[in-house]
């Protein structure tokens, strides 16, 4: 499964619980575009509901995290979807313009020093 992206991506570090859940990791790296803005090429990646506000999905043949999207059921939906930097062909080719969900950043996680940075501002009643 492939995908392909036909426009410049917005990117940023993640530091929230659930990204460092589904990453298993100190923060994800995204990279959000509109939906009609990726093609798809083979088979689909495989989704689940990672959260009341958050559907995510992973490759079906090597089991990479691939996406984080909020859809209708989640109240918060746009036209948007993130990729995991990690997945592009040339993640070198993009650089995080700053910080998201900065309340949940672990104190020794350097990385980007001086970008902005934000809180999270989804949420849900766990």
């Amino acid at each position: 499964m492939r995908y392909v992206l036909h426009a410049p991506p917005r990117v940023h570090y993640c530091h929230c619980s659930m990204c460092r859940r589904s990453t298993g990791s100190a923060f994800a790296i995204l990279a959000w575009v509109r939906w009609d803005d990726v093609g798809w090429i083979g088979d689909t990646q495989i989704s689940y509901r990672s959260s009341p506000i958050a559907v995510r999905s992973f490759c079906g043949d090597c089991g990479s995290p691939l996406t984080i999207h909020y859809d209708e059921a989640s109240g918060v939906a746009t036209e948007e979807v993130a990729f995991h930097v990690g997945t592009l062909d040339h993640p070198g080719r993009v650089t995080p313009a700053y910080h998201y969900g900065v309340e949940g950043r672990l104190p020794w996680a350097d990385c980007g020093a001086g970008l902005p940075e934000r809180e999270t501002e989804e949420s849900w009643d766990a």
